[in-house]
């Protein structure tokens, strides 16, 4: 028997199936294009909350498992659905700050209420055209007000696909920022970042990805043992103390593992669980704005928050610093940022960031920064400075009126701690005491985004990247572009004329980096000083060069940092990715090659129809007599237009495209 109910604004589907005289209900939500579909309480066992997931007709999850333990609430027995809420949106919404100057929003949505055995909790589904996403509820009930938490998810594949994993994590390892690797499901091992890239066929890629993680415990991936090819979502425990590594800021503390992850007062909402889906690496990318729409609209009045290039100023003097901002306001750059080290040895607990005191292993000084942000200021340029978590914590309310008080306009936090629910409400609960204060935040080392940037804009960007600091090659580089690129922006630190440019590839491919690698606050010259500085050659900070006067440092000057329109024009994973962003009238690409050599065509037809354009074409040519060996060609075009290049082996190039 089957009864069919319909809602004439939302495609769900509710399938009561009556059989062996016992209920079972099935859930179904399905997308506003009907291409993909969730499905909740599929399983034989009644005593799971069960749930499936579908693409095009072909069942790309298995039925999988969402558990929960509690030492309050016992979560077990027979599950019954006591009502079910539909709706659904479609609209957009605007932003400065991201890949798309306007953002889809679409979506169908459900709400289960349900009993499982004497607790009530409830699921929250929504059904996009880019994916599938659901979270759970846990209300006040029998007197209960506060409880413990653990979490698991079983996602159960039909075969052992391959997966793009980051490393194990071990004490001392950096996940986050460590190598990705391509295995089958059957070697994933703990730890595997989100979003977790899953190859199901040539023409189905799906990634495992999370959203709106505020004030919960991060959730990563391990193999499963719930079926023959598994993969098991955990939720991270506290750490026992604080203890990072100095150098690369990894955490070589243990972390509980046994009990519950999660200490909340109730009502409990949980973090959105994500299923990426797209037919194509470049469909996922140019449909990452999923994540964004899992996030509440903007808390503030962003109107002052400003993304832009930055140089980074490492002498740590007045001097170094009103040479940084001449070259920054000279080259249509927004911010100097100043590093670690003016408040005094940032790995002592006891350095006040209320103060400047300068660590003598960075700078003998003088450093002036009120002086230096008043420059800055009559200039058009923003300062921001570094501080690290242990001169934050517990102090943002006595730093913050400090820094606004000097002038400053960024921070940008480091060594910050990741993982556990007390590290996770507190990093973003700094972030929003920053909006106060009107300061812009880039968080770096091992956090990872999960689209609180659209709530809070002033988050402008993070690292979690295995960036230029780690010297990557391309073809690294070109992995990190389909698989952390997916959850958002992240800040490569692009370097130019450091001596690993070379190791990692070609300077015609760092220049496309600024396009291939969206973060809205963008770190060029990362190793690199502005001429007038002082020379600082004390082996704290790598290969330092001064900056030239190349031709091609014009794309550079010219690039923006944040996007009306994003195209992903060719895409194979750790090969070859070719990325069109739109800025208003310009258009900018950007190609990063990897370990061989390529005939790339550009097609123009993303471009208007009767309208021409001129080009500037900048590539790699040994022949250049210049220290980056970069040949820049002029040439006009049309949507009708292609382009046939031969790119080497780590090389690349990018074009800026102006309207005639």
């Amino acid at each position: 028997m089957k009864i069919l109910f319909k809602k004439s604004s939302v495609a769900v589907l509710l399938l009561l199936v009556l059989a062996s005289c016992k209920q079972n209900e099935v859930i179904e939500l399905v997308s506003p294009d009907a291409s993909k579909k969730i499905v909740f309480m599929d399983g034989e066992n009644s005593n799971n909350i069960s749930f499936s997931v579908h693409y095009n007709n072909q069942q790309v999850i298995q039925t999988s498992i969402l558990e929960l333990l509690s030492e309050e609430l016992n979560f077990s027995g027979n599950i019954m659905v006591e009502k079910v809420e539909n709706t659904s949106e479609n609209s957009t919404w605007n932003s400065k700050f991201s890949e798309l100057s306007t953002i889809p929003d679409h979506y169908n949505q459900i709400k289960i209420y349900l009993k499982q055995g004497e607790a009530k909790l409830n699921v929250i589904a929504r059904a996009y055209n880019e994916g599938v996403a659901f979270a759970y509820e846990i209300p006040e009930q029998k007197g209960i007000k506060e409880i413990g938490l653990s979490e698991k998810i079983y996602y159960n594949f039909s075969e052992d696909y391959p997966v793009w994993s980051t490393p194990k994590r071990e004490k001392g390892v950096l996940t986050a920022q460590g190598k990705y690797r391509k295995i089958p499901i059957t070697k994933l091992e703990e730890g595997a970042e989100r979003p977790l890239l899953i190859e199901v066929s040539d023409s189905i890629k799906i990634a495992l990805a999370e959203a709106r993680l505020v004030d919960y415990a991060r959730m990563s991936f391990n193999r499963g043992n719930s079926s023959k090819y598994s993969i098991v979502s955990s939720l991270d425990g506290k750490v026992s103390e604080q203890k990072h590594d100095i150098v690369s800021g990894a955490v070589i503390a243990e972390r509980k593992i046994e009990g519950a992850q999660v200490h909340k007062k109730l009502p409990i909402m949980s973090p959105w669980r994500v299923v990426m889906m797209g037919n194509s690496y470049a469909n996922l990318l140019e449909k990452n704005y999923i994540i964004q729409n899992l996030n509440p609209p903007s808390a503030i009045d962003d109107s002052w928050v400003e993304p832009g290039k930055v140089l980074r100023e490492t002498t740590l003097t007045t001097q170094g610093g009103f040479a940084a901002i001449d070259f920054v306001a000279s080259h249509n750059m927004q911010y100097v940022h100043f590093d670690a080290g003016w408040y005094g040895n940032e790995m002592d607990n006891k350095s006040d960031a209320t103060t400047v005191t300068l660590d003598p292993k960075r700078s003998k000084g003088p450093f002036d920064i009120e002086a230096i942000c008043k420059y800055a200021k009559e200039k058009g340029v923003k300062v921001m400075l570094y501080i690290n978590r242990r001169a934050l914590e517990g102090k943002v309310d006595e730093v913050f009126p400090v820094l606004k008080k000097w002038g400053v306009s960024g921070v940008k936090y480091g060594f910050v701690r990741v993982g556990d629910e007390d590290a996770t409400a507190w990093m973003h609960e700094a972030v929003k005491k920053a909006a106060k204060y009107k300061l812009v935040i880039d968080i770096h080392d091992e956090y990872r985004p999960t689209g609180f940037s659209r709530t809070y804009p002033n988050l402008l960007t993070q690292e979690g990247i295995r960036g230029d600091e780690e010297s990557v090659p391309n073809e690294h580089t070109l992995i990190t572009m389909f698989t952390r690129m997916l959850a958002g922006a992240a800040d490569n630190t692009v370097c130019y004329y450091n001596k690993r440019v070379d190791k990692m590839g070609s300077h015609a491919s760092q220049l496309a980096k600024t396009v291939c690698i969206f973060s809205p606050m963008q770190f060029l010259y990362w190793y690199d000083k502005a001429p007038a500085a002082p020379v600082k050659e004390d082996g704290l900070w790598g290969d330092t060069k001064t900056i030239g006067n190349e031709p091609e440092l014009e794309f550079f000057n010219n690039v923006p940092t944040t996007w009306d329109e994003t195209k992903v024009l060719q895409a194979e994973i750790g090969e070859i990715g070719v990325v069109a962003r739109r800025k208003g009238n310009d258009w900018f690409v950007g190609c990063i090659n990897g370990t061989k050599a390529q005939q790339v065509t550009v097609d123009f037809s993303f471009l208007e129809s009767n309208q021409n354009y001129d080009a500037k074409l900048y590539t790699d040519d040994e022949t250049v007599n210049t220290r980056t060996k970069v040949k820049i060609t002029e040439s006009e075009l049309s949507n009708q237009s292609k382009l046939n290049l031969s790119v080497k082996a780590n090389n690349g190039f990018v074009m800026h495209i102006k309207k005639q």
